[in-house]
């Protein structure tokens, strides 16, 4: 199976051109069962996306993270505090902790903004079980255009991604980065077409996914897109990345 996503927008002036869905797949399964998330095999991420190996990915983003995110909790802390309180007003606790995978499959706690009715997560089944149509738009994409788990205020957060403003401080701990696949549920990884590109990387608050497919592809799409990440990753591209990501948030094109 080859996909195609010439038309989508590129912000890495590189030509993404058609990526072959099993690329990377087959050597990466080879001692890896079932995606086990543990043990991780023995041959590497890099073994197989030698960008993933390079002295920026190995150092140089990391600097880049520790610079930028710095400049940035400065410059949004007083955003966040008053979100933090509209958030309290509307629906008590404002933030919330989930587990997603990192780097190596290592498991940390990602920090959002609360968008969602407390017990969101308990209360998803009940909705999905309710209307045959999200069941699909979520098996399809993971995630629900028109969730009815959020809040007024949440909508408007995710539209403007503000809601990730938190994991800042996830940058600043090691655990994320600012450019890198989109951070990933455990359970999602039995769905994920190529676990290099993921494993290989800290996720990102954004990035090439984020920037291009956003929330309009399927979940498949975003492990291609991931793909063509490592696999042309540079320290030019992140920051074509970042540029573009802010468009993203002045047009408002999430949810």
């Amino acid at each position: 199976m080859t996909l195609h996503y010439r038309s989508l927008p590129d912000v890495t002036g590189v030509d993404l051109g058609p990526v072959h869905a099993s690329s990377v797949l087959e050597p990466w399964k080879s001692g890896f069962p079932a995606y086990a998330l543990i043990p991780l095999p023995a041959l590497h991420p890099s073994d197989i996306l030698p960008k993933l190996g390079s002295d920026y990915a190995v150092y140089g983003k990391r600097v880049l993270d520790v610079v930028l995110a710095s400049i940035a909790l400065i410059l949004s802390a007083p955003l966040l505090v008053l979100l933090a309180a509209a958030l309290w007003l509307e629906s008590g606790n404002p933030f919330y902790t989930q587990e997603r995978l990192g780097l190596n499959g290592q498991r940390f706690r990602m920090f959002k903004l609360r968008t969602m009715v407390p017990g969101a997560a308990q209360r998803l089944n009940e909705f999905l079980d309710r209307d045959p149509a999200l069941r699909v738009e979520w098996e399809l994409t993971q995630k629900l255009k028109r969730d009815p788990r959020i809040t007024p205020i949440g909508r408007l957060l995710r539209k403007t991604s503000m809601d990730e403003l938190p994991q800042i401080f996830n940058v600043l701990r090691g655990d994320m980065s600012l450019v890198g696949p989109r951070p990933m549920l455990p359970e999602q990884m039995p769905l994920y077409l190529n676990p290099p590109a993921y494993l290989g990387l800290r996720p990102g608050i954004t990035g090439l996914w984020q920037v291009t497919a956003r929330n309009e592809e399927s979940f498949d799409l975003r492990a291609i897109i991931d793909l063509r990440y490592a696999q042309r990753l540079s320290f030019m591209g992140d920051l074509r990345i970042i540029g573009a990501t802010f468009g993203s948030v002045l047009f408002a094109t999430g949810y």
